[in-house]
């Protein structure tokens, strides 16, 4: 399988860092993209299936990969919405979320080492979003992830023949999956191949970071100070507005840091 980005060697971070994180906004064109075939591949599912690139044909479904962690805050903002996608799609498309490296790893929810680690964090992440559909589990060493581009939490919609229809770069943005895949299965071309939005995106998840750093265990924000002082900062404030829904608390904690730098720069003019 070939693939793209970081090494074998870079791969299973302790930490994120920020060429890590910076890494993960870039989109190389290198990557693949509607239109591409996927590479092929052979995985483990958590319930002793396998989901490979051969039983996509076999199946005969579009189907909707997504990647994921349990540290992953974007991956825990899309839980809500991809259960809902499920429950009007399932009939019509299958859904496999595999799982990547953590994105934030901490004392409780380590990187793994061994692929047993890797099932284990795969069975968590399946329990704690309450996902029904499959769950599979690249290889240690992300072989897959890393062939489609290391994005922490990006989504594909494939075709009976293992074609690319449609790429989400962040997997919470789940309204435009909902077009794709109604789309899809009307056996129609998806009016947009791909769906950006990475500024939304970062925004929806900022109220569900605590909850995956949560999972993480402790370290896990720390590092986050770390490495991107402004997402952390931004995680805090959103702390703030706990009386809204998670997937709102965005904006608010946007424009309060907007009119706070607003404030400090006339402040120090």
């Amino acid at each position: 399988m070939s693939t793209t980005g970081e090494s074998t060697h870079d791969y299973r971070i302790a930490r994120p860092t920020l060429p890590v994180l910076l890494g993960d906004m870039r989109i190389p064109r290198s990557d693949p993209g509607p239109g591409d075939r996927v590479p092929s591949f052979d995985l483990p599912t958590t319930r002793g299936g396998r989901f490979s690139s051969d039983s996509i044909a076999e199946d005969g479904r579009p189907v909707l990969l997504v990647f994921g962690s349990l540290t992953c805050p974007i991956t825990e903002s899309a839980g809500p919405g991809l259960r809902r996608l499920h429950t009007r799609f399932g009939k019509f498309a299958r859904f496999v979320l595999v799982t990547v490296r953590e994105a934030h790893p901490g004392s409780l929810v380590g990187q793994p080492h061994t692929i047993e680690e890797k099932l284990r964090n795969a069975r968590a992440l399946e329990a704690h979003h309450g996902f029904v559909f499959e769950t599979a589990v690249d290889d240690i060493d992300g072989s897959l992830h890393r062939a489609f581009g290391t994005r922490p939490s990006s989504a594909y919609l494939i075709d009976r023949t293992g074609h690319i229809l449609f790429r989400a770069h962040w997997s919470n943005a789940t309204d435009a999956l909902a077009e794709a895949l109604t789309a899809a299965v009307d056996h129609r071309a998806p009016p947009r191949p791909t769906a950006g939005r990475t500024l939304s995106s970062m925004m929806r998840m900022t109220g569900y970071a605590d909850d995956a750093f949560a999972s993480a265990g402790r370290g896990a924000l720390r590092d986050t100070w770390r490495a991107a002082p402004p997402f952390a900062v931004m995680i805090v404030t959103s702390r703030l507005f706990r009386f809204l829904p998670r997937g709102r608390r965005g904006i608010p904690t946007v424009l309060t840091l907007t009119v706070a730098a607003v404030v400090i720069g006339i402040a120090l003019a």
